[in-house]
């Protein structure tokens, strides 16, 4: 068994050479969480992505970089940090990623994190990903060339086929498994027994929605009007839909023929940014998006279609407890109306992760969010801000599930 170092870079090497590598103690000690030698590699690594080059080409770089600031990883620290006379916080250990191949940068903020706290990290990278994962590796290895020797020793992102016996490797060492993906993938992966002491943290499919107030929206200025929809292509179009937080079914809230009217609005606006902004859908994806769409009507889900070219399809839903929670393809919106948004409680599911909105006073969705929690959303967010990651994820806290808690009772001090 052996594998790939795309980071740093090197020869293949065998597993059990990989693990005895990556888990031995530095030379200058031990891994400690907020370890400043990762902290000043993850800086360096932010500014690299936050250049004007790099973000023209891939602006989902540009998120990341800002979210592994300097200032950012200081505040995340802070809202973990447990230090205290009887409270002391610490890494795991070994993490094992298994990130998925339809998001580029995902594997970097999962690994971020857990190196953060302090963590030993060993990341399979998929042999399916883009070229923004080009462009990390390259920003990685640059940032190497002056960073601590600790952290080529104990960050690893590595490459191999499909191998049950290499997985299987990785997963006896490790003392916690990240698994992000498909509820296949996950569960493909639990086959893979961990040590007794080790627990697996995972992110399966989930689906995402967006809701826009009509009254909101006819209140709001052209100019908000735009940048809402701005947003929202952002949100959409990036990862060509497929990210677990880009929402799939609009909820348009109030009256239904204001709503009729806001919505052509709405598409207008949507089709001229696709239009502005260069997205576009291949030949491919555009029969994908027909066939899912027609699917849809055949079963009695939506009962209109529009196509606005190949970027744009929108779909009428029967009724809103139809919505779909699968991917259509890239630019497909399933739509409707409901009279309140607390009439989209009772259609929350624990797959639900992120509720996109627009045009809601904020207690209209505190009110939403306390009557939803117990079923799902993990994530209530404006417009333009679905993708924006965050050290609390599907509901979990990353930074506190990537370290452990020791406790002193000082009981029997004099």
């Amino acid at each position: 068994m052996s594998v790939r170092q795309h980071f740093p870079p090197g020869e293949p090497v065998s597993v059990g050479t990989l693990l005895a590598e990556v888990t031995a103690i530095p030379d200058d000690g031990p891994l400690t969480f907020g370890d400043e030698r990762l902290r000043d590699f993850l800086g360096a690594v932010s500014r690299r992505l936050l250049k004007p080059s790099v973000m023209r080409r891939h602006p989902e770089l540009g998120a990341l970089g800002f979210f592994l600031r300097p200032s950012e990883l200081s505040r995340v620290l802070e809202g973990a940090a447990e230090h205290s006379d009887d409270r002391l916080r610490f890494p795991r250990g070994l993490v094992f990623h298994i990130p998925p191949a339809n998001v580029d940068t995902v594997f970097v903020y999962s690994w971020a994190l857990s190196a953060l706290a302090g963590n030993a990290n060993v990341v399979r990278l998929s042999t399916r990903g883009g070229g923004a994962s080009s462009v990390i590796l390259q920003v990685l290895h640059n940032a190497l060339d002056q960073a601590d020797p600790a952290v080529a020793q104990t960050q690893r992102l590595v490459g191999y086929e499909r191998s049950d016996a290499t997985t299987e490797a990785l997963s006896a060492a490790c003392d916690l498994r990240v698994v992000w993906g498909g509820d296949a993938s996950v569960t493909a992966i639990r086959r893979h027994r961990l040590r007794p002491p080790a627990r697996d943290l995972t992110f399966p499919d989930r689906s995402s929605l967006a809701a826009i107030s009509v009254n909101g929206w006819h209140a709001a200025g052209p100019d908000r009007r735009r940048a809402a929809v701005d947003g929202f292509v952002n949100d959409a179009y990036w990862f060509d839909q497929a990210a677990c937080s880009s929402p799939r079914t609009l909820f348009w809230v109030g009256e239904p023929t204001a709503a009729a009217d806001a919505r052509r609005q709405f598409e207008d606006l949507l089709a001229e940014a696709v239009t502005a902004r260069g997205f576009s859908v291949d030949a491919a994806m555009a029969v994908e998006k027909h066939v899912a769409a027609y699917g849809m009507a055949a079963t009695g889900d939506a009962s209109a279609i529009r196509f606005r070219g190949n970027t744009i399809a929108t779909l009428d839903l029967t009724e809103p407890a139809r919505l779909p929670r699968r991917w259509l393809g890239a630019g497909t919106f399933a739509c409707a109306v409901i009279d309140d948004l607390d009439d989209l409680i009772p259609l929350i599911t624990r797959k639900d992760q992120t509720l996109s909105t627009f045009g809601f006073p904020p207690a209209t969705l505190r009110d939403f969010a306390a009557g939803a929690g117990a079923r799902g959303i993990d994530r209530v967010v404006p417009f333009g801000s679905a993708l924006s990651f965050a050290a609390i994820w599907d509901g979990y806290d990353l930074l506190r599930e990537f370290s452990r808690v020791m406790t002193i009772s000082p009981g029997g001090s004099l």
